[in-house]
């Protein structure tokens, strides 16, 4: 296992310098000057080829990439160009914390009922209520966010007047309600279909059959043989949402007003605030990795016949 960890963790820095070098190209040569974006649309031209030069930016691209790589291994991702004054440290620290709240109450809703409902249409294969759910999960996979969000401001907010419609307070506040509903009914879609797909799948094995002929209950069998195995591919879907719990809520955070990372990445795009728009794509990138990782380490206790390596064991 140790191997298979440190081979792993080998290629997180090959892909970080890969993904940053990428995203730092295409801010030098991109649309939109880093120097004129800082000092507006009309500043000098002698004050901007000055900043320039003092500022590295006349260097070639690697030589800057270089200095670029030496600050970000000490932390340190510049100063950004709309909030001056502010290091992207600084800004990305606490609404990193903001997103990751939100998302984290998404995907609580999605897991406490997705995977619940999926086992219910699993055994109930075949009725009426298998129906049903299918149907409803595929209604709620359909909607977009961004239709969503509208109509639960419109009925809970505006209509019945019991929740506020923007803001935040925290991960227990009321203003957290909305947005993870928002957020949450894809996922409950989602981890539906695949947990009662697994779930139908792992009940026609050899092994289930035969646990039920040695005479265990139903509820043992359900427990022990097929609720660990079906959470595989379930687990690989929870690996993706882990590894975006502080990105993946831009247009939710942008629609209710949350001060997330969501929000000031979408606002750091339209100002081409590239100290930003490059911090978030290297964190986001080294979480990815890492729960990708975790996934593969979480696989041989779901099902002990995986070996670390994707093989099945003999």
């Amino acid at each position: 296992m140790g191997t298979y960890i440190a081979r792993r963790l080998l290629w997180l820095p090959i892909i970080l310098l890969i993904v940053s070098f990428i995203t730092f190209a295409l801010g030098r040569f991109g649309p939109g000057d880093p120097v004129e974006v800082l000092m507006g649309q009309y500043a000098d031209k002698e004050v901007v080829e000055r900043i320039r030069e003092q500022r590295g930016f006349n260097d070639n691209i690697f030589v800057q990439y270089g200095r670029y790589l030496k600050n970000v291994t000490r932390g340190d991702f510049g100063e950004s160009f709309k909030y001056r004054g502010r290091t992207v440290s600084e800004l990305l620290k606490k609404k990193m914390w903001v997103s990751a709240q939100l998302n984290i109450a998404a995907l609580f809703l999605s897991v406490s009922i997705g995977i619940p409902l999926g086992l219910f249409a699993a055994f109930k294969q075949g009725t009426f209520w298998d129906t049903g759910t299918v149907a409803m999960t595929l209604l709620g996979q359909s909607i977009p966010v961004f239709l969503t969000a509208p109509m639960l401001l419109l009925i809970f907010a505006l209509k019945l007047d019991i929740l506020p419609t923007h803001g935040w307070g925290g991960l227990f506040d009321t203003r957290t309600i909305l947005p993870a509903i928002a957020m949450g009914v894809p996922g409950i879609a989602i981890i539906t279909r695949l947990t009662r797909a697994s779930t139908m799948e792992v009940i026609s094995q050899d092994y289930v059959r035969t646990a039920r002929a040695k005479g265990l209950s139903e509820s043992m069998v359900q427990r022990r043989h097929v609720l660990r195995n079906s959470m595989i591919p379930v687990i690989t879907t929870l690996g993706f949402s882990l590894a975006g719990l502080a990105f993946t809520s831009f247009i939710v955070e942008r629609f209710f007003g949350i001060p997330g990372i969501g929000n000031l990445f979408i606002e750091s795009i339209f100002a081409r605030d590239f100290p930003v728009i490059n911090a978030v794509i290297i964190i986001g990138t080294t979480l990815f990795v890492a729960a990708n990782l975790i996934v593969d380490l979480i696989y041989p206790w779901l099902d002990p016949r995986i070996r670390l390596g994707g093989a099945y064991a003999t």
